[in-house]
């Protein structure tokens, strides 16, 4: 770690972190907050895939939705419009909408293989947006003038490191350039995130293997034909396993590669002091 203990941390005229877990439990309040004190950068690596690598893919689908519509296919074919998406830090929707949920084409879903192809494709822009992190570091020192950066990792980093891998790549280029930190959810904090995610579910990315597993146990639990699923319906199913699946690699990652704070640790953060502060803490309760 590039911080082995919290006075190293304290002592640090570069302070740099990458936040790690579920969405809905602190990573981008605190970036925010971070951000918005005027000392920190803030790397968003979702809003990286949306934009760097994904951008492309997601504007095709929409113009692929339009040339259906005549007056919208004409004026696309004599560039007499352009469509493009609005990813914002605080809206993701346009990354989201084009990765989908398989099922009923009817409702919405996408065929399971075109569903995985996408899949696919966030996970090599994943992959790729995270090892731009240090370049980030760089950028945001020596172009804007900021010592400080908070990398606002997203929930699905898990899926595509091995923790227990000391060769891994990915988190062998993270954890050289800053300080990982799993902020860990409760029990409580895993039911609400479930309700939260029954009320409006929503595309994400997972491993494959885990991803064909959970779509073939549906279609046999339940036994509706692949094209017949509601998208909603198998989101929602899957979504609680994948809670189950990866807090064990977020702890591994927390073990192996960085320190853990709690989602109500994050909850009391209110100034960047406060924040360095809760980061010393669980430096000296690693040891």
């Amino acid at each position: 770690m590039i911080y082995e203990t919290a006075q190293d941390w304290r002592a640090a005229d570069r302070k740099r972190v990458l936040l790690f877990g579920m969405s809905g439990l602190g990573k981008t309040h605190v970036s925010n907050l971070l951000r918005d004190s005027g000392d920190w950068f803030h790397y968003s690596v979702d809003y990286r895939i949306g934009t760097r690598y994904m951008g492309e893919h997601i504007a095709d689908n929409f113009k692929r939705e339009a040339m259906r519509v005549p007056l919208l296919r004409e004026l696309l074919m004599t560039d007499s419009v352009h469509i493009t998406s609005n990813i914002t830090f605080n809206n993701l929707s346009p990354l989201s909408t084009y990765l989908g949920k398989p099922g009923d084409s009817a409702k919405g879903g996408l065929p399971f293989a075109e569903y995985m192809r996408r899949q696919d494709q966030h996970r090599r822009a994943e992959i790729s947006a995270l090892l731009d992190t240090p370049h980030f570091i760089d950028r945001a020192r020596e172009l804007y003038g900021y010592c400080h950066f908070v990398c606002d990792s997203g929930g699905s980093i898990c899926e595509v490191v091995d923790p227990d891998d000391r060769s891994d790549p990915v988190l062998t280029a993270l954890s050289g350039a800053a300080l990982m930190v799993w902020i860990k959810g409760s029990e409580a904090h895993t039911e609400e995130l479930i309700r939260r995610f029954d009320r409006a579910p929503k595309p994400m990315y997972y491993q494959p293997d885990f991803l064909r597993a959970a779509w073939s146990d549906y279609l046999a639990e339940t036994g509706v034909a692949e094209d017949k699923v509601d998208p909603d319906a198998f989101v929602r199913w899957t979504y609680a396993r994948a809670l189950a699946h990866r807090q064990p690699i977020y702890a591994a990652m927390a073990k192996n590669w960085g320190v853990s704070v709690t989602a109500e640790e994050v909850a009391t953060v209110r100034t960047p002091a406060d924040f360095e502060s809760l980061v010393a803490r669980a430096l000296e309760a690693r040891g």
